[in-house]
């Protein structure tokens, strides 16, 4: 009988040369993308429609620490990195197209690929948001102040999707960690310094540098400079809140579950730097911050592997604590009949009273000013934004964009809950829960127009929206080190 031929049989894995470019460029676009957040915390936190009021830096010293960038230069760096999360992307699909047929059958080496981040109609939520505000655009009354609004709206809607196809391509995750962090950092560092004696320097500085040269100054950057409220890096105190309740519960879940570190010395970072964002939060004088930063910490304290009394008492002792210390801290300003609260009211209700105007297309992305000059009532202030990022794409760009934006805000959190293993893993919880502050905040302030605030989070809800279920699933506690793709 002859013999059967000998068929090579295929190999069961790829070679590792063959994965090495595109690894790299991972690598590198991970890299790249964590730098560009964590510098658009210390530089990019003013709202795009003020950037009439930045002026290039003249020297280091600006350059480096007084004066914030213009908004030009952050696109300039975001399409660069777009174009290598691009590549690294494209490359990992056509490599995994080409070797396919060399692997076992319920293997991939772009997972991403095989398993869908999301459902269609949320994938595309935000690109038909975007759509609609250009559409909107073009029915402004105010083409200036539209067109400094949709390249920030823009840059929104590519960080999402460079979170959902780049970033949940990356294994390791910790260089694109390493950039928010540090960054975040500097933000604390920041806030503290301007506690102990920055703010009067940076106040000392304005008056005799920055003012003589502004030929216009906005009511609110007078108003910043002459409060002793701390804002850090950020466009003022409240904005600063956003920051601490956007990256502070992510930060905490990251050094909790980082096996670099003994449970002692990860215990020992967390606080030190819970302290300091609380300590910051406090100093900022922002009391929706106050309230939220309290809400997530119960969601926190109810997520605790522990017994059920212990934790009910946990729980109750931090809400007895907080509202103490809230009614405590601000009774001064619910006697004088807090007039920030009745100022937003005033927002709203101008704001949903040019909706009703305008359903359809608003007044334009960015012109809530020019409608609210005309609807204010004589005794509140004036205001540029409606210090609701909902409310306002009603008013701005019309209902439709105000359904869309809500809806692809609110369906990524509630997907992911249900979707990602935030039940079993502290790290997709924590990021998950500062994402939550951040959309929470966004319903009293306007944290969608602050890029410091916006792009990181929609990096984030990409993120969570993208990467496939199936690296979420081992459990992490508490005292067990982590592995896997947030760790080196």
């Amino acid at each position: 009988m002859a013999a059967k031929p000998n068929r090579a049989q295929p190999p069961k894995s790829i070679p590792s040369h063959n994965l090495a470019g595109p690894q790299l460029l991972l690598a590198v676009f991970s890299v790249l993308f964590g730098l560009f957040l964590g510098v658009c915390l210390l530089k990019f936190g003013n709202p795009p429609i003020m950037e009439k009021y930045v002026t290039k830096p003249t020297d280091i010293y600006e350059f480096l620490f007084a004066s914030p960038w213009p908004i030009g230069w952050a696109y300039r760096m975001l399409i660069l990195l777009a174009l290598v999360g691009i590549a690294s992307t494209l490359t990992l699909r056509k490599l995994n197209q080409r070797e396919q047929p060399l692997l076992p059958k319920a293997e991939s080496i772009d997972r991403a690929v095989k398993v869908h981040p999301a459902p269609t109609w949320l994938m595309v939520l935000p690109a038909i948001w975007l759509l609609w505000t250009f559409i909107a655009g073009t029915k402004s009354v105010d083409l200036n102040l539209t067109n400094l609004t949709l390249p920030h709206f823009t840059a929104c809607v590519v960080c999402f999707y460079l979170g959902v196809f780049s970033l949940g391509r990356v294994h390791n995750l910790w260089p694109f960690w390493l950039g928010v962090l540090g960054g975040f950092l500097l933000v604390l560092a920041e806030g503290l310094q301007q506690h102990f004696g920055g703010l009067e320097e940076t106040r000392r500085y304005f008056y005799a540098e920055v003012y003589p040269k502004m030929k216009q100054i906005p009511p609110e950057y007078f108003k910043k400079m002459t409060s002793d409220r701390i804002f850090s890096t950020m466009f003022y105190p409240n904005a600063l809140a956003g920051a601490l309740l956007l990256l502070l519960p992510p930060t905490l879940g990251l050094l909790f579950t980082c096996q670099r570190f003994t449970i002692a010395a990860r215990s020992f970072l967390a606080g030190l730097i819970g302290l300091a964002a609380l300590l910051c939060l406090y100093w900022s004088g922002s009391k929706g911050g106050w309230l939220l930063m309290l809400l997530l910490g119960l969601l926190f304290f109810l997520r605790l592997p522990v017994r059920r009394q212990l934790k009910l008492t946990l729980v109750s002792a931090v809400l007895v604590l907080g509202l103490a210390g809230f009614f405590a801290r601000y009774l001064g300003f619910f006697q004088k009949g807090a007039t920030s609260v009745s100022a937003r009211f005033d927002y709203w209700r101008a704001a949903a009273q040019t909706a009703g105007t305008h359903p359809l297309f608003g007044t334009g992305p960015g012109t809530f000013s020019i409608s609210y000059q005309k609807l204010k009532r004589p005794e509140s202030e004036m205001s540029r934004l409606t210090h609701n990022d909902y409310l306002e794409q009603a008013s701005d760009s019309g209902i439709p964009a105000s359904l869309a934006y809500t809806g692809f805000v609110v369906s990524c959190l509630i997907w992911t809950l249900k979707n990602r293993a935030l039940t079993a893993d502290w790290r997709v919880f924590s990021l998950w829960l500062g994402t939550l502050g951040w959309a929470l905040q966004s319903a009293v302030e306007f944290s969608l127009y602050l890029p410091a605030l916006a792009w990181p989070a929609f990096a984030f809800l990409g993120y969570l929206t993208g990467v496939p279920k199936t690296d979420l699933e081992r459990p992490i506690t508490l005292s067990e080190p982590a592995a896997g793709r947030f760790l080196p």
